[in-house]
C-alpha cells in the first residue's frame, strides 16, 4: 500500500520514486508533529506510513521530544514546522510548483483508494480546523 502511494506520487509529480518517498516522509512527519488527524488516519490505513514519517524525521533532524512536540502544536510552532517542511522539500529538489502538486497527489490517492477526503492542501495536513478534524475522524 505504501509503495503504491509512493509510485502514485512519483508518477503524478514526475519524480524519481526515492524522491517521492522522501517527500511523502517529510509531509507525514510534519503532519504528525502537528497531531494532524489526517496523519493519524493515514497511519491507521497504510502500514509503514508511521515508520516512514519517523525515519524521515530522524534524517532531517525533526524534533522528537515531548515538550518540543507540544511547542510545535502552538500557532508559532505550526508556522515553524510548515516552514521547515517546505525547506526540507526544497533540499530534496522540489520547487514551489512541485510542492503545490505534491499534496493534491496525496489527496487523490487517499480519495481514490480509500475514499478518504480532506487531504488536499497544506492547511488540512498541518493546521486543520474543526470541520477537517471531523471529516478525518469519520474516515479513520
Amino acid at each position: 500500500m505504501l509503495n503504491d502511494l509512493i509510485a502514485h506520487i512519483a508518477k503524478i509529480n514526475g519524480l524519481p520514486e526515492q524522491t517521492a518517498k522522501t517527500a511523502l516522509g517529510i509531509v507525514l512527519n510534519s503532519a504528525e508533529r502537528q497531531d494532524s488527524p489526517f496523519a493519524l488516519a493515514m497511519f491507521k490505513t497504510i502500514p509503514g506510513a508511521r515508520a516512514l514519517a519517523a525515519r524521515t524525521g530522524s534524517e532531517i533532524g525533526a524534533a522528537t521530544g515531548i515538550i518540543a512536540r507540544l511547542i510545535e502544536q502552538t500557532p508559532g510552532g505550526k508556522r515553524v514546522v510548515a516552514q521547515g517542511m517546505i525547506g526540507a522539500l526544497h533540499k530534496i529538489g522540489l520547487d514551489h510548483k512541485a510542492i503545490g502538486h505534491l499534496l493534491p497527489s496525496i489527496s487523490t490517492f487517499m480519495e481514490e483508494t480509500y475514499g478518504m477526503t480532506g487531504f488536499g492542501h497544506l492547511g488540512d495536513l498541518i493546521g486543520s480546523d474543526l470541520d477537517a478534524e471531523i471529516r478525518a475522524a469519520k474516515a479513520a
